[in-house]
């Protein structure tokens, strides 16, 4: 057999290719911390692509934990386990895992086992959700909020979830502009450490300074990280037009939750048009997921209705 005559690699060959490859990943692990502009509507090459989620948020009522009362027909009552053998068991992608309904004290061995059980059930965590108040003045009550929503960060990573929704808050004292300074300066912190753990976070139209739709664009515009979007909840605006308003936030989406209702100002509320919607997120060309937030009476018989809808036009 003939051998090669091909010098083999020398020690400081190797040494310095090492080098190489070490300075080319501490380029890559340093770009969140890079100065960056401001964020911009996502740029997504290919067509619109929707996944179909659920979240937990669904059954708010029905978890044993983070209830005082849950039910007591053993049959409307469960745990996040059982949360996530159902969206399997009614053909979703994904199950969002809302913070609220786990046990206070979670350990890893907890959140691990949930990843595992999912992963066995064929279904991705497609993100988790916290409540929390951005816009409190400097002080130890806003340091507990941004540590909070930086536990949840580290706990999404261990369980495989690639986003979190979070608040923005009310207006302060200070007035909504200096509300959405506060809200600009803890999101960028808590964006940081999330960019860190490869997590998104998605702030959502939920209320307060963040009811409208140009505030809530204030707010992402004056991002420097890329890993922060916007979390499009579907039935929050309550404007004079609510779907113009989510056309306007939907090129800024990480992560979508529809609600089968809306309430238009001065009107009552009033099914989604879910056609209306999806043409609307389609021509943002949005990918990821749609996650059914459902917040009317009777989850347990109308969600399979809705997800069953959703499968239709997705």
């Amino acid at each position: 057999m003939k051998t090669s005559n091909r010098p083999g690699l020398s020690r400081r060959s190797f040494l310095a290719s090492s080098s190489g490859i070490g300075a080319s990943l501490g380029a890559l692990l340093s770009l969140s911390r890079l100065p960056a502009q401001a964020v911009e509507p996502f740029k997504r090459s290919g067509r619109p692509r929707f996944l179909l989620s659920l979240a937990a948020y669904s059954f708010r009522d029905s978890f044993v934990e983070g209830n005082k009362k849950p039910p007591t027909d053993p049959a409307k009552r469960i745990d996040m386990f059982q949360f996530v053998d159902y969206c399997a068991d009614h053909g979703c992608h994904g199950a969002e895992v809302t913070s609220y309904y786990f046990p206070k004290d979670a350990t890893t061995e907890y959140l691990l086992k949930l990843r595992r059980h999912a992963f066995v059930r064929g279904i991705e965590i497609s993100g988790t959700a916290v409540g929390n108040t951005f816009t409190d003045p400097k002080g130890e009550k806003r340091d507990a909020e941004i540590a909070s929503v930086k536990k949840w960060i580290d706990r999404a990573q261990i369980l495989g979830a690639p986003h979190i929704r979070v608040f923005a808050g009310n207006a302060s004292r200070g007035g909504k502009e200096e509300a959405k300074k506060l809200c600009i300066e803890a999101l960028e912190e808590c964006g940081e450490h999330a960019a860190r753990k490869g997590i998104f976070l998605g702030i959502e139209n939920h209320g307060g300074i963040v009811a409208e739709p140009d505030d809530l664009l204030d707010i992402i515009r004056a991002m420097k990280n890329p890993w922060i979007g916007v979390n499009l909840d579907t039935g929050n605006f309550h404007t004079a037009d609510p779907y113009g308003d989510i056309a306007k936030c939907a090129p800024y989406a990480v992560n979508v939750q529809f609600k089968v209702e809306v309430r238009p100002a001065g009107q009552a509320k009033q099914t989604a048009d879910l056609p209306r919607i999806m043409k609307i997120l389609r021509a943002a060309n949005y990918q990821g997921y749609l996650a059914l937030e459902y917040e009317s009476a009777d989850p347990w018989n109308e969600v399979p209705v809705w997800l069953k809808r959703m499968k239709e036009l997705l």
